[in-house]
């Protein structure tokens, strides 16, 4: 009896052993994934910290009257944990399952193959201030400020229908007769034209130019078919009112709506939100478009667990909204700055929410 008890005890310490062996393996190994979790939550009503470690306000305006603002209105944000230089070890994924505030992601979702940490940082620093300038216009233009918008080629791809015809500065003032004002009007009307030929009013070096393109098809990153002249563009605004947006350390353009609502509760008077504490995420553009990002889940965990009890999310985000949205918080959807401000509209007025948008499941 002794002698299959010695047996048992070997084989089981031989086989805990191994399983130690293994385990430590991993912590090793690498691996091809990230870690997404909830980041800081910024007000933009109130303030942070400047580049030389002083509180400064997030939006700060001159040339405008403006008034005093209540309650919060929060921008969310995402940490990765890892990125190609050290990635997290199999043991972390492993603990990640068991947290609904944390998400692993493919490495190549956040950490493009041949683009650096630094390459990233400055793409996203990049985005953040290009989500500025549309949260800016498309808030003075809700308040009826003309914006002066003017639509720029910035490069024109090698080989694209463009080349030749379009150069880098051009500034697009009309397709096909219609005056453009946004990049977002001049992709939508190539791509409603499927393949047809296009013809830009450009103004190039002070003298105007009539130029016709024909779109080529390709495909985007997500399979679609797209129609495409190849160029990249930018939109330049010659803004009325002086909005100066302050926030460092955080990348992107996500924060675009939150940043729209705030100049807006700070221009006009009363409180937006009704004193209440709103947070929300989604790209804009100059037109008011609300815009998908990343992170929806861990965004609504951050909201959450910094006070908010009201969250609006993109409406293109709601597949990933349904099921996951953490108790003690209200969720609305959006897909406009309208849309955004009449959900504030009724919460501010102690209205029926329950006839506001929600996520559901498709």
């Amino acid at each position: 009896m002794s002698s299959r008890r010695s047996n048992g005890t070997v084989i089981g310490i031989t086989a805990l052993s191994v399983s130690l062996v293994a385990l430590v393996a991993l912590t090793f190994v690498p691996t091809q994934y990230v870690i997404q979790r909830p980041g800081p939550v910024f007000d933009t009503l109130g303030t942070a910290l400047g580049a030389d470690g002083e509180e400064v306000p997030l939006i700060e305006i001159d040339g405008a009257e403006t008034y005093p603002t209540g309650g919060q209105l929060d921008l969310t944000t995402v940490q990765v944990v890892g990125n190609r230089e050290r990635t997290p070890t199999w043991f972390e994924l492993a603990l990640t399952w068991f947290d609904p505030t944390r998400a692993v992601v493919p490495i190549d979702t956040v950490f493009p193959e041949g683009v650096t940490s630094e390459q990233r940082d400055e793409r996203n620093a990049a985005l953040m201030v290009d989500s500025q300038h549309e949260a800016t216009a498309a808030a003075l233009s809700e308040l009826g400020y003309d914006v002066g918008a003017q639509v720029e080629v910035v490069s024109v791809v090698e080989d694209a229908p463009a080349e030749g015809e379009l150069e880098d500065g051009d500034r697009i003032l009309a397709i096909d007769g219609v005056e453009v004002d946004s990049a977002t009007l001049l992709r939508d009307t190539i791509q409603a034209g499927e393949g047809a030929e296009v013809s830009l009013s450009v103004l190039r070096d002070g003298e105007p130019r009539e130029i016709a393109i024909t779109p080529e098809k390709t495909t985007d990153a997500s399979g679609a078919e797209v129609w495409l002249i190849g160029i990249t563009l930018t939109t330049d605004y010659d803004f009325p009112v002086d909005v100066k947006l302050q926030l460092d350390n955080v990348g992107g353009p996500s924060a675009g709506m939150m940043f729209a609502l705030g100049i807006i509760d700070t221009l006009t008077p009363g409180e937006l939100n009704g004193g209440e504490r709103v947070a929300g995420t989604g790209t804009i553009d100059a037109a008011g478009t609300v815009g998908p990002i990343g992170g929806i889940r861990q965004k609504l965990y951050g909201a959450r667990d910094a006070g908010a009890t009201v969250f609006l999310a993109p409406a293109s985000n709601c597949d990933e909204v349904v099921g996951h949205v953490p108790s003690g918080l209200q969720v609305y959807r959006t897909a406009t700055l309208e849309e955004s401000l009449h959900i504030l509209d009724v919460i501010a007025d102690d209205g029926d929410t329950s006839k506001l948008p929600v996520c559901s499941a498709s």
